[in-house]
């Protein structure tokens, strides 16, 4: 699992906060919560000490913009490597990295037992070094390591702020580490750390370098819509890690021998016995990219293959932007209702994505009810192919009829004496890849039964809080009209008017104050003024102006995403409190208004939906749209109490460098993808999705 505590330039490291002894503890409560080791409160402030006297170093030589990648951890790294500092080569102009290991340590020997480690005072035997550089510096440059090819200049040392040479000088007895990481730099030899670093960096800003390494790294993961987009549905261009291949190949391997023994038993009586795999995550754990590179490899060798959705917004993404020249490939999606019928021959493969959107029964309200399904939506699924894959995340049920899970899944499977395979991926590309992130919206929403702390910046997730809706409709449609994907998002807290007239005008239902503003279009047909139906909300360019609902965003992602919290949720003396609205029918204009404030989903609020379910559903909502944007999110609440409190929760925009608007984005970490259609309909268009 990738991992990285914080991507900061030096200078905006130190500007965290105003005072060194708050700056300390910060860093160090940090550490210690992502570390998971035993260490000691002072060995984490002592790392804290280090971690700030290096970017000072920086900074003092003019040097604030280099970037320090701190904790890194690369897939299948030895170890995290304390920083990695990101910039540019004075003489050559390429990116230069350089691996950095802090120690806080005042002295050290080296061990008679062992004399290949040493012996530190109040800290026992440790690992030398010299050893430790060496071993993560090979990684790095090595076969499967995120520098491998490039052309960079890089090296590595180990900072010992605290010491003096003669109490380290055995750090350099005979024997120990060579090479151009084993380097040390001690209080007396800062001068020398000087030289160094003035001859690996210059001056210039090192955000592309840390963006180079990221999306390397796998930590801004490629936008799986994107890549799908530029492939013509033919490869998701997408790696598989860890527990994902592991997860892809026992699928395949699955397939492939199920359909084998199918074809022998038409030959001979052989008993065939189907499979059932669960694979379960959070948002961004890559569960999709594990459907859709099953879909692409096992259709490629010849096996039947469908990918079934319970997200509309998904389905029509995929149909409408992804290997639209090719009409088998659209085909090949459907809805987990589409399954009534079995098909005849069963299907080699089926994959459920969103399976916690699974109803307990086939319906549509367009279908005439003799057409519903007579026995269960999950029995349907499992009867329609040899292979059901079920990628699930209990976190994005936003509806009481949604009944997917686990054990739905296992049950279901057990009583055709079939023992699923789970799989569980825990890695999270998602939100910048900010482990911090994901822990701060789960405390913020109560899930993990704490209110949590403050949001502090950590370079790959940015989060402010505006003070009014207009604040954060400019911040939104500013980043849009700079080349950034953006969109608004809210509670569903107003009623949603279908479309008016033959022109289909949309009615301004989001109202705060004198801010109106419209949701998206309601039906599968576009609207006056060129506004996309719902489905297509997220990803068409005119679905800026329009703010979109849970049912609209789940499976989407933008790098700026503006997130409305209606009175649905309301903050009240240290507690969430969730309410029920009702609406009023104004008859001579013949749309709905709110009479009382509070949720109008119209699958969530009726009094038939017990209290606990109603919450549940309304905190997995908000779970959902706060987790849409890649880089940055905007909140705002209509409730003055809430947005109070939203704001201790937030805090300061510690320094406008942090924004990551379009402007302040390297170019590496700009992607540009063109819109599906003829060149007439060519337009600037990005999207990311999120699983």
């Amino acid at each position: 699992m990738p991992a990285l505590l914080l991507n900061l330039s030096a200078s905006n490291l130190l500007m965290l906060h105003r005072k060194r002894r708050l700056l300390i503890s910060h860093l160090a409560a940090r550490h210690a919560a992502m570390s998971g080791t035993e260490a000691s409160e002072g060995e984490h402030r002592a790392w804290a000490e280090s971690l700030i006297e290096m970017a000072g170093e920086l900074t003092e030589l003019g040097r604030g913009e280099v970037h320090m990648l701190v904790e890194c951890k690369p897939d299948g790294a030895p170890a995290p490597i304390d920083v990695v500092l990101a910039g540019r080569h004075p003489d050559t102009g390429r990116d230069s990295f350089t691996l950095v290991e802090l120690k806080g340590w005042s002295s050290a020997v080296q061990s008679k037992r062992e004399p290949e480690k040493v012996e530190v005072p109040g800290l026992g035997l440790k690992t030398h070094p010299g050893d430790q550089l060496g071993r993560t510096y090979d990684f790095f440059t090595g076969d499967h390591g995120p520098l491998k090819g490039l052309q960079i200049h890089y090296a590595g040392f180990s900072y010992l702020h605290n010491a003096e040479e003669d109490a380290v000088r055995d750090l350099f007895a005979p024997g120990s580490a060579t090479g151009p990481h084993a380097l040390y730099f001690t209080r007396e030899t800062r001068f020398d750390l000087h030289r160094e670093l003035l001859r690996q960096f210059d001056s210039n800003s090192g955000a592309t370098a840390a963006e180079t390494l990221l999306q390397r790294m796998g930590v801004r993961n490629p936008p799986l819509l994107d890549a799908m987009v530029h492939s013509r549905g033919e490869d998701t261009v997408f790696t598989l890690r860890g527990e994902q291949k592991r997860a892809a190949d026992a699928v395949s391997m699955a397939v492939v021998r199920i359909a084998a023994s199918a074809g022998e038993s038409l030959l001979v009586d052989i008993p065939q016995r189907d499979a059932v795999f669960i694979i379960r995550g959070g948002a961004g754990s890559g569960k999709s990219a594990i459907g859709l590179e099953l879909m692409r490899r096992l259709s490629g060798q010849g096996h039947t293959v469908k990918y079934a959705s319970g997200s509309r917004a998904f389905d029509a993404s995929m149909r409408d932007h992804v290997g639209f020249r090719d009409g088998a490939f659209k085909e090949q999606f459907a809805f987990f209702s589409s399954f009534i019928d079995p098909p005849v021959p069963r299907l080699d493969l089926l994959i459920c994505d969103e399976a916690h959107r699974l109803r307990e029964r086939s319906t549509n309200r367009r279908w005439p009810e003799h057409r519903w399904g007579k026995g269960t939506q999950i029995d349907e699924l499992m009867n329609a192919a040899r292979v059901t894959v079920f990628l699930l995340d209990g976190r994005q049920s936003v509806r009481p009829k949604e009944v997917g899970s686990v054990d739905l899944v296992t049950e279901a499977a057990r009583r055709r004496g079939i023992e699923p395979v789970t799989f569980d991926l825990h890695d999270q590309f998602r939100c910048g890849g900010s482990d911090a992130y994901r822990s701060w919206v789960h405390d913020l929403l109560g899930f993990a039964g704490r209110s949590g702390q403050p949001w502090q910046p950590d370079g790959l997730m940015h989060v402010e809080v505006a003070d009014s809706p207009e604040e954060l409709e400019q911040t939104i449609l500013g980043e849009h009209r700079s080349g950034a994907s953006a969109r608004m998002v809210a509670g569903f807290c107003w009623p949603w008017n279908k479309p008016k007239g033959r022109v289909r005008r949309l009615v301004r239902d989001v109202r705060i104050g004198g801010w109106h503003r419209k949701w998206n279009a309601w039906g599968d047909n576009t609207c006056e003024d060129g506004a996309p139906p719902a489905k297509l909300w997220g990803v068409n360019p005119a679905g800026v102006h329009q703010i979109g609902c849970v049912y609209s965003s789940q499976g989407l992602e933008w790098d700026w995403c503006g997130v409305i919290l209606g009175d649905d949720m309301v903050w009240r003396k240290g507690a969430w409190v969730f309410q029920r609205g009702t609406q009023r029918r104004i008859k001579h204009v013949g749309i709905w208004r709110v009479r009382k404030r509070g949720s109008f989903d119209p699958e969530v609020r009726s009094k038939k939906v017990d209290q606990n379910d109603f919450e549940e559903c309304v905190r997995n909502a908000y779970h959902v749209l706060l987790t849409r944007g890649s880089r940055a999110v905007v909140v705002y609440s209509t409730d003055q109490e809430t947005q109070d409190y939203l704001k201790r929760k937030v805090g300061e925009v510690a320094h406008e460098g942090l924004r990551p608007t379009w402007r302040n984005l390297p170019p590496s970490a700009r992607r540009t993808v063109p819109a599906r259609g003829s060149a007439k309909r060519a337009v600037r268009m990005r999207q990311e999705v999120l699983f």
